[in-house]
């Protein structure tokens, strides 16, 4: 499967295989630290980048992202205070940006999965 991949310039530290969402300057990205950030997508440069490096980003198909939690099968993500994948479970009538879903059995805290990038907004 084709995935869809930009390079962009970090405007915080990435480390490799977590969310991101735009900065706060124009075509710079930093680590997405929450469901209610706007997800890009998942970085993927195997050392991580600093301010200022240039990171690539997975922003639709198939990549893999640090899980900080129970997450099931299918089940939508989205970032937690370190960029790593969640479940999102946004309360009845609050809104959550996602990064896609999980595209492998279940995972938990500790695991590097594999996921669907697909940014969106689901709301509970």
């Amino acid at each position: 499967m084709s995935k869809i991949i930009r390079t962009y310039t970090c405007e915080t530290a990435i480390p490799n295989c977590r969310q991101v969402k735009p900065g706060s300057v124009d075509g710079k990205v930093a680590l997405a630290t929450s469901s209610s950030d706007l997800i890009l997508g998942v970085s993927d440069c195997s050392a991580g980048a600093a301010i200022g490096d240039r990171i690539d980003i997975v922003l639709f198909g198939e990549a893999e992202v640090d899980v900080g939690g129970t997450v099931g099968f299918g089940a939508f993500i989205t970032a937690d205070a370190n960029g790593k994948a969640v479940a999102a479970a946004p309360a009845a009538g609050v809104n959550a940006r996602t990064g896609g879903l999980l595209h492998q059995g279940a995972a938990v805290s500790g695991d590097v999965a594999r996921v669907f990038v697909n940014p969106s907004r689901i709301q509970g």
